[in-house]
């Protein structure tokens, strides 16, 4: 099974029909049918690793101020507790907690709704605990690689640059710094350079601004660390709106 790391931008993708959301519904039709997902989205932030183990995970509407429209969507996916199981085995370099406690917040169903609409594959989350350094979720997401031979996709929902302060909604234009970083993370996925990306902080003058704060980035290195040496990278949805840049990966 493939690992996609998708750049999920606005929760109103969720009920949008637009060039980026079509890219979504092609990236799920190009892979094989999940026998489950793993979702580590940006929005599900923690002190230590928890694994959603609810069997009918609730759908979490984590924002304010959009259309009841978007408030009205449920995803109603079932849960998956065996693998919450199954990741708190293979997980060796930290003990992964199991919990009820959460759902799927719009990091998650905001890109599935529109990946799987039947939200029939059983789907759960995996916590980000934001204290830690890029190396340790490189490494948690090399360890639930594995995963992927068992049918499993590991799915990381963020956005590489992402910056709400500086955000413009009447200019949709980037400021320069947006693309140059974009790309140069680009650059580095596609040349393998992953420890460029786990220790971001000197790739650009201008990364504190790209990355301000780094629940959304991080989904990527799960992506990442779960490649293989003979996995092929690809990249889509190479696209800015104002200060978030919505490029996506898929590897293997």
């Amino acid at each position: 099974m493939p690992a996609l790391f998708i750049g999920h931008g606005s929760p109103m993708n969720a009920i949008e029909d637009n060039m980026v959301t079509r890219a979504w519904r092609e990236a799920a039709a190009r892979i094989p049918r999940p026998q489950a997902i793993l979702c580590v989205s940006a929005h599900w932030e923690s002190r230590g690793v928890f694994a959603c183990a609810a069997a009918k995970p609730k759908t979490i509407h984590d924002f304010y101020g959009f259309p009841q429209a978007l408030f009205d969507v449920r995803y109603p996916a079932p849960g998956a507790p065996a693998l919450a199981r199954r990741i708190g085995e293979i997980a060796k370099s930290i003990q992964v907690h199991e919990t009820e406690e959460w759902g799927l917040d719009h990091g998650a169903w905001s890109v599935l709704r529109v990946m799987y609409p039947e939200a029939d594959i059983p789907t759960l989350q995996l916590s980000i605990d934001t204290s830690q350094p890029g190396a340790f979720h490189y490494a948690l997401g090399r360890e639930l690689g594995a995963l992927r031979d068992e049918g499993v996709l590991l799915l990381g929902s963020g956005n590489i640059v992402h910056n709400l302060r500086t955000l413009d909604f009447r200019n949709p234009a980037p400021p320069p710094w947006v693309p140059r970083i974009d790309t140069a993370v680009r650059h580095a996925i596609t040349e393998h350079r992953h420890d460029v990306l786990i220790d971001w902080h000197n790739l650009d003058r201008d990364v504190s601004l790209a990355v301000p704060t780094v629940e959304h980035y991080l989904p990527l290195l799960y992506v990442l660390g779960a490649q293989r040496e003979e996995d092929r990278v690809g990249l889509f949805n190479e696209e800015y709106f104002s200060t978030i840049s919505m490029t996506s990966v898929r590897v293997g």
